[in-house]
């Protein structure tokens, strides 16, 4: 028996496992295969009823259909229970292996696709730098055909310009001999941005070779074509020491030498400022009469000379012409007064060389070159003044000032010291006058007093206004509580006055009496009724008007305002007075003819009151009123102009008044 249960079993595995066997499985059963072959295992599946043999359990599998057939029920229903187990367990562990096998399918698949967006990323960047590479070069090329057709070159040149500038006469030449003859003229004097000529450029880079050739082709007035920068070729020439260049536009043009720029300058002037002394001297050669042009501020070429501290340039200008030397600007300056602002002591030997009597010489200002000196604490200049023969040690200016007094008052002590031991003294001990600055300081004072008054006055009128301005505000403030107050009290006499007559003490006839009628007063014959009814009727309808006269009435301005405010509060005095007297004359129909006295005595205490409290307050209006006359006749005879602040600041401003 137990072998027919083993040989059942096998055939089931074999019959029913390869059902649900997995693309892993069956890898596995082929692996088995192999390991199973290697040890000489056959496993016959063709058929499921032939003969089977096992290595791992020894057993023949090979049975007959018949003898399996031939099993009772028992043994069957056995066999099924067993094969329900092992298919439930075999279905388990399918499911399982396909449940990895999907899983890490999609776990891959996963994986594709991320590289594939990865890779995908990694093309739109590429896309994107190939996009902007692209746009610059498309730009680029862009740009380049712009410039190409509208703007040649850098700073609009054309290709003449751009030869000249480069120097390439080969190309220079190409250049014109391609021009028509009629048009070279205004060919050659075309400008580029800067307002710079072919030739301009040309001489401003130094090539001489260049400029001769285009040298050719122009007359004077082309060759004199002046750039943005005030210059023409032959100034910026000088300006950059180009000698050969200079060479040949004097060659071609002699009067070049002549031109001067907004300022007046000469070719001359500008290399001596630069110090370009081969420059100079052939400028000197060719016109001598160029250092003796002077600038728009009177400054000739030796002062520039002198300032800027050229020595071999200002020996050049000397020993043309040594009178230059006394040559003053607009400020009487010489040229040594420029000299000793600078550094260089041998220009001021160079100087004094001619004539020492230069020492002596005073600007507009009455200041020597030593006291310019000491202002400017140039201590080497100064100790070279004092060594020279001739100087005025103790010279004073317009100002009263030595050099001493300037030392003292800008100068460092060392200055002040070289002076004394030099024998200068201040202008109090030199017996000369001081008048002159005696004047100036009392000018200085009065004009400091001045100026501190006035801004005292301008901050005192700052602050008045301020003021000004806060008690307006709270006076318009008190005008609009005045109005609202008046409101208030309107209604509520207005409602006491209204009310009052139909409560009249002792009712009303109800029914028909002999000489009255019906709902009226009982009172009503009463001289004293008579007078309530008079008074009531009159605060009322004053109260009414009032109210009236507030709900209409829209004031903006000030003045109108404080005159609305006094119409009010007197109507407002007589309803407070009208009902009053009609409470007191109410008082005598109350309480009887028996107790009169109290009546009395009621009008007694209310006329004192009422009067004493109107009489008060029209004392008040009346001299407030003078006050404010009297006030405004004073400020109008101090400052027309001032009135009004006057007015509103008067010392300390009322904080109460009646109106």
């Amino acid at each position: 028996m137990l072998r027919l249960y083993n040989n059942y079993l096998h055939l089931t595995v074999v019959i029913l496992y390869p059902m649900f066997r997995s693309p892993y499985s069956s890898i596995i059963t082929r692996r088995r295969k192999k390991k199973k072959r290697k040890k000489n295992v056959g496993l016959h599946s063709s058929c499921a009823f032939e003969h089977l043999n096992s290595s791992d359990c020894g057993i023949d599998l090979s049975f007959d259909f018949q003898t399996c057939c031939g099993l009772g029920s028992v043994h069957l229903l056995i066999f099924s229970n067993l094969n329900l187990k092992l298919l439930l367990l075999f279905w388990t562990m399918e499911k399982q292996n396909s449940f990895r096998a999907s899983t890490m399918e999609k776990q891959q698949s996963f994986r594709r696709v991320m590289e594939k967006q990865k890779s995908f990323r990694g093309f739109m960047e590429k896309q994107k730098s190939f996009r902007i590479v692209m746009e610059k070069q498309l730009s680029f090329i862009g740009s380049e055909r712009k410039k190409s057709k509208e703007s040649p070159g850098k700073r609009g040149d054309l290709p003449i310009h751009l030869a000249a500038r480069g120097g390439n006469l080969s190309r220079v030449k190409d250049i014109i001999e391609n021009c028509a003859s009629s048009d070279m003229k205004d060919f050659l004097s075309k400008q580029n941005f800067e307002g710079e000529t072919p030739l301009y450029v040309a001489a401003e880079n130094g090539h001489a070779s260049v400029v001769s050739e285009i040298l050719k082709f122009l007359d004077l007035q082309t060759a004199s074509i002046v750039a943005r920068n005030g210059y023409d070729p032959f100034h910026v020439a000088a300006k950059q020491g180009h000698l050969e260049v200079l060479r040949e536009l004097l060659h071609f043009f002699p009067n070049l030498a002549m031109t001067t720029d907004l300022s007046n300058s000469t070719a001359l002037h500008t290399a001596a400022t630069q110090g370009h002394i081969d420059v100079v001297n052939l400028l000197l050669e060719s016109d001598s009469n160029l250092a003796k042009i002077a600038r728009n501020n009177g400054k000739t070429v030796l002062h520039s000379a002198a300032r800027m501290g050229h020595l071999e340039v200002v020996k050049a200008l000397l020993n043309k012409d040594p009178s230059t030397g006394f040559r003053t600007d607009k400020k009487g300056q010489t040229a040594l007064h420029m000299a000793v602002k600078g550094q260089n002591q041998e220009i001021l030997l160079e100087l004094v060389k001619p004539d020492q009597s230069v020492l002596s010489l005073e600007d507009n200002k009455g200041n020597t070159a030593l006291h310019i000196a000491t202002k400017k604490g140039r201590i080497q200049n100064v100790r070279c003044l004092l060594s020279m023969e001739g100087i005025n040690i103790n010279a004073t200016n317009k100002a009263g000032e030595t050099p001493l007094d300037i030392a003292e008052k800008f100068g460092t002590p060392e200055l002040a010291s070289l002076l004394r031991d030099a024998g200068a003294a201040n202008s109090t001990h030199t017996g000369k006058p001081n008048a002159s600055k005696h004047l100036k300081q009392t000018v200085s004072d009065i004009k400091h007093d001045v100026h501190s008054q006035l801004q005292q006055t301008r901050q005192t009128g700052v602050r008045v206004q301020k003021i000004a301005k806060k008690l307006k505000k709270l006076h318009i403030s008190g005008l609009n509580n005045a109005i609202n107050s008046a409101t208030v009290v309107a209604v509520l006499i207005a409602t006491v006055a209204f009310a009052a007559i139909f409560t009249v003490p002792g009712q009303y006839d109800e029914k028909k009496t002999p000489g009255f009628s019906l709902g009226q007063a009982n009172i009503a014959k009463n001289a004293a009724f008579l007078t309530f009814f008079v008074f009531d009727s009159l605060a009322l309808f004053i109260s009414l008007a009032v109210v009236v006269v507030q709900t209409s009435v829209v004031v903006i301005e000030q003045k109108a305002k404080k005159q609305l405010v006094f119409v009010i509060n007197k109507l407002m005095w007589l309803a407070c007075l009208f009902i009053s007297i009609a409470f007191i004359s109410l008082t005598y129909v109350v309480v009887g003819s028996d107790s009169r006295w109290l009546a009395i005595y009621a009008t007694v205490i209310g006329s004192l009151i009422m009067l004493s409290t109107i009489g008060s307050m029209c004392y008040c209006v009346i001299l407030h009123r003078m006050e404010e006359t009297k006030l405004r006749a004073e400020s109008r005879s101090y400052s027309m102009s001032h009135a009004s602040d006057q007015e509103i600041l008067n010392s300390e401003y009322k904080r109460m008044y009646a109106l």
